[in-house]
């Protein structure tokens, strides 16, 4: 049973009911724990607290009782002792004298020496009693028949002091013996009434012992009757606590209840469970709920200022919060400012549901209306709804525009003859209706207005007992059915027409193959004069360079003198200009003869791995002596593990070539730089020089045999214009190209591009 009561607890706390005793009673969370604890703690403290209380109740009494005795020896003790005294001063009085005597001592003696049962007896020296105070009737003739004979105090008298003796009838006393002037006096208190305000006390305490004894019974069974409806409480607002959490999980809602004066808000646990929360304490503050909410959609601080000011009693809001993934829910949060009747405050009770779904779907049909009218309006035709009352549900600017209706006029709702009263219907001068099988409820027929368009009007009828109609603007259609109809008749006589012309396209297209064949016989014609050309220049280039080699030879062995002196200094100068002539005249020879192979096909690369670092130096090498006697410097920067499938000779003609240009048309003073720069898959040779330049429409004609720049550079410097046409060639064998970037007075770059790879033709 505790192990079942203490798994109700949490079941209570998260319960309102469990809420209003927490706000209450602050201290039943702190005990709720002890709770099986004390059910039964409490009654057994019930008992041990009777058993204490009738312990206690004992021993006061039984306390009283000795005390009381004890009292009572004393005042007899003194009592028997002031007698003794008195009657030792006066003297042991006659027969007739005793009782006398005895009464006037008791009534010389305070007035309670002689109450609750206390009598004084005065005996002489053999024991005889001789009178009493007060009198007792039926008094023995003897203390030894008063006391007993064999009692100490009958014996020894003052020596045996005070005791508790039984009288001869068998009634319990105290007694105690004085010896006094040759008599005895006795002092004897019944034991019973000494005791009577005892037992009085002790009946008294008794009751209330009793009385305690029933009220703590009845607290108890009443505690125990109040236990057992408080669990038959528990289990059922445990019950209804599980049925209402799981509705409200089923329903995705949770209940809230907000302490405004506290600042602390309790959340059911469907509420955590719908935004995906673990409880970790009973109640939230103000600002860990105000952190979840989004900024945008409520204003915990104003509202709560409002409540505090009673300016609003209930709250129906839809905002975001934000659930444990961190995604924000949308929730709608009806409640309403109520009293705790316990402590006064005030409290804003209500519930909470998740509208995530119902605000997508909301948005989702807003987006899919908005989408709707938008589709509506950018379509070309009039269109227009009605509902089953002729009222008007949807139309677009078309329709307005159409009828002259204002905004305001084409509003929802608006009834047909209001819409219409409020515009103008447009003047129809035709009508028609098409000659189709229409389905039931629907009609489509044509007009024309007046002012000269066509409309297509289709009406259909809708589920909902309304109806649509789309008037679509067919001028343009029957303008086309139009132009249709001409065009057949002008086609009819296109037709004849073009039959009378067929003939004579016939003989244009017998003229035209007449002109194709002779285009063709010419075309061989200059093929065959280009090759003639070619092998024209080549054997006669071969022819000339025999006797230019032994004209340079002798103007050289002339030169030099070598069988004796020319006998003339002007005979060397004229060897010396023959020889440099004969070798112009060689190149522009070797040059007009690669370009010739070049082009009828003759010339076949090698390619094989080049260091260009080696072929650059060897090309600069042949031209240093001309570069230093024109004053013009030559850099080399080429990396020395830079290698290229290359024709050694062809690289070695399209450097030399490119070198020559840029000695010659640069100034005295100039600068010429040549770079290799590794590429992606290729390797490009730069050479640059600061000379004369080029401009920018004469470079595309550059590279094409027998091309010079028709400038004031091409006057002054000699050269056939084979150089760029052959470099430029040669890279094209390689499978690369040549660039060309200059400006006039600033320099030229000249690129050659070689690739990494042998080309398919040559590998």
């Amino acid at each position: 049973m505790g192990g079942a009561d203490a798994a109700c607890a949490p079941a209570r706390a998260g319960t309102i009911l469990g809420i209003t005793r927490s706000l209450a009673h602050p201290a039943l969370r702190r005990v709720e724990w002890a709770e099986p604890w004390l059910r039964f703690a409490v009654p057994a403290l019930l008992v041990v607290f009777l058993i204490t209380l009738a312990a206690s109740a004992y021993t006061q009494v039984r306390d009283s009782r000795e005390s009381a005795l004890l009292d009572a020896i004393d005042d007899v003790d003194v009592l028997a002792t002031l007698a003794a005294v008195q009657m030792a001063r006066e003297g042991l009085p006659g027969g007739g004298e005793a009782s006398a005597r005895l009464s006037g001592l008791a009534r010389s003696l305070p007035p309670s020496a002689l109450g609750r049962g206390r009598t004084l007896v005065l005996a002489d020296g053999d024991g005889r009693i001789l009178a009493a105070a007060p009198p007792i009737g039926g008094l023995p003739a003897t203390l030894g028949d008063l006391l007993g004979e064999a009692q100490p105090v009958t014996i020894f008298a003052d020596r045996a002091g005070v005791m508790t003796v039984r009288l001869a009838g068998g009634t319990e006393a105290i007694a105690t013996v004085r010896l006094a002037g040759g008599g005895r006096i006795a002092v004897v208190q019944a034991t019973e009434r000494l005791l009577g305000a005892w037992w009085n006390r002790t009946l008294g305490q008794a009751t209330l012992l009793l009385a305690a004894s029933l009220v703590l019974v009845g607290v108890g069974g009443a505690y125990f009757l109040q236990a057992g409806r408080a669990r038959s409480a528990d289990e059922v607002c445990e019950k209804v606590g599980r049925r209402i959490d799981s509705a409200l999980s089923r329903g995705r809602c949770g209940l809230w209840d907000w302490d405004v004066a506290r600042g602390r808000i309790y959340w059911s646990n469907s509420m955590y469970e719908v935004l995906g929360y673990e409880r970790r304490d009973e109640f939230m503050s103000f600002g860990e709920v105000d952190a979840m909410i989004h900024p945008e959609d409520a204003d915990f601080l104003a509202l709560a200022d409002q409540l505090a000011a009673a300016r609003t009693t209930h709250i129906d809001h839809d905002f975001r919060i934000r659930n444990g993934r961190g995604e924000w829910v949308w929730l709608r949060a009806r409640a309403e400012l109520a009293k705790d009747p316990d402590d006064g405050g005030r409290h804003l009770v209500g519930i909470a549901v998740d509208i995530t779904e119902q605000r997508g779907l909301a948005e989702r049909t807003a987006a899919a209306d908005m989408r709707l009218r938008d589709a509506v309006e950018a379509i070309s035709e009039a269109f227009v709804l009605w509902d089953a009352d002729n009222r008007l549900v949807l139309c677009n600017s078309k329709f307005q525009s159409l009828h002259h209706l204002s905004a305001d006029i084409a509003a929802p709702g608006t009834p047909y003859e209001m819409l219409m009263e409020g515009g103008s219907l447009p003047v129809v001068k035709h009508q028609m209706t098409r000659d189709e099988r229409q389905e039931a409820g629907a009609r489509t027929f044509e007009a024309q207005l007046g002012d000269g368009r066509w409309l297509q009007i289709n009406e259909r009828r809708t589920k909902g007992g309304g109806y649509v109609s789309v008037g679509t603007d067919i001028t343009a259609l029957k303008r086309h059915e139009e132009q249709l109809l001409e065009s057949e008749r002008r086609l009819i006589a296109t037709v004849h027409d073009l039959k009378k012309s067929r003939q004579t396209l016939e003989a244009q297209a017998q003229q035209l193959a007449d002109l194709v064949e002779r285009y063709l016989e010419q075309k061989a014609q200059a093929e065959s004069a280009n090759r003639a050309k070619s092998e024209f220049l080549a054997n006669m280039s071969h022819e000339l360079r025999t006797p230019l080699n032994a004209i340079i030879g002798f103007a050289e062995v002339m030169q030099s003198g070598m069988f004796g002196p020319l006998g003339c200094e002007r005979y060397g100068e004229y060897c010396r200009d023959i020889r440099s002539s004969g070798a112009y005249l060689l190149s522009l020879i070797n040059d007009i003869l690669d370009m010739s192979r070049i082009e009828a096909g003759r010339l076949t690369l090698s390619p094989e791995p080049l260091a260009l670092e080696a072929a650059v130096a060897k090309a600069a090498n042949l031209l240093g002596e001309q570069a230093r006697n024109k004053g013009v410097a030559v850099t080399l920067d080429v990396p020395p593990d830079v290698t290229a499938p290359a024709d050694a000779r062809a690289l070695h003609r399209i450097l030399l070539n490119l070198l020559q240009n840029a000695v010659k048309f640069t100034e005295n003073g100039g600068g010429i730089r040549v770079r290799v720069r590794p590429a992606l898959g290729a390797v490009n040779i730069f050479v640059e020089d600061n000379g004369i330049g080029i401009p920018r429409a004469a470079i595309p004609k550059l590279g094409q045999p027998f091309e010079q720049v028709e400038t004031e550079f091409s006057r002054s410097h000699e050269g056939s214009g084979l150089g760029l046409a052959i470099a430029r060639s040669l890279s094209e064998l390689h499978g690369g190209g040549l660039r060309i970037r200059s400006e006039v007075g600033v320099g030229t770059v000249v690129m050659v591009c070689l690739p990494r790879f042998a080309p398919p033709d040559e590998a």
